[in-house]
């Protein structure tokens, strides 16, 4: 069982036991074959495909703010600030494992709120034709199913879904699915106050 979660609806992940909310797991998969070529086509040297992008940032308890991608190979840590950790970086979409973003749940009262998002690094801006899908999933619980059905804009990124800790014994998780033309205008409309700067993967 999951459940679809709608836009502008919030869910809560709630602590389980006392030990905390356990290993929270976000997930990215995406189709990285353009419908009008094929599989065979981008084998030979068709369009390129769609590589996407997952990360977060992310604010924590004590003031310190980041953000956890593979671009400047920011990978951050399960066991320490941030408490929220990359698996990798899945450069074509095809690996069935997509990409994969884990968050500490047990470091709750640490942790004061993520943005997770994700960004088209290479190809072109067409967010239907990538099929995005997000799932987030909890011990003890239903999965969250965080679909990309708004597809109209040219913009590279997408904010997905809004983690903030609530009373440090649930995070409340909303959906977003917001484009913006990249990172720094993403961080004034969450009011994060980053200062970014050109980078590479």
């Amino acid at each position: 069982m999951a459940i679809s979660l709608q836009k502008g609806r919030k869910v809560s992940l709630e602590k389980k036991s006392s030990a905390g909310l356990g290993e929270i797991h976000v997930n990215l998969n995406w189709n990285s074959v353009p419908q009008n070529q094929g599989f065979l086509k981008s084998l030979f040297g068709g369009q390129q495909g769609i590589d996407l992008d997952l990360g977060c940032l992310y604010e924590l308890k004590n003031g310190q703010k980041g953000a956890v991608q593979a671009l400047g190979n920011s990978f951050g840590s399960l066991t320490k600030p941030p408490y929220m950790s990359l698996d990798g970086d899945d450069r074509t979409g095809a690996a069935a494992a997509g990409e994969n973003l884990r968050i500490n749940g047990n470091q709750i009262s640490n942790i004061k709120r993520v943005l997770v998002y994700t960004f088209i690094y290479e190809g072109v801006a067409n967010w239907q034709q990538a099929d995005a899908t997000v799932t987030i999933k909890y011990p003890g619980a239903e999965d969250l199913i965080v679909k990309m059905d708004s597809y109209n804009s040219n913009d590279t990124m997408c904010a997905l879904a809004l983690f903030e800790n609530v009373g440090d014994e649930t995070f409340s998780v909303e959906k977003i699915v917001r484009f913006f033309g990249g990172h720094a205008m993403m961080d004034r409309a969450f009011d994060w106050g980053l200062n970014w700067r050109p980078g590479r993967k």
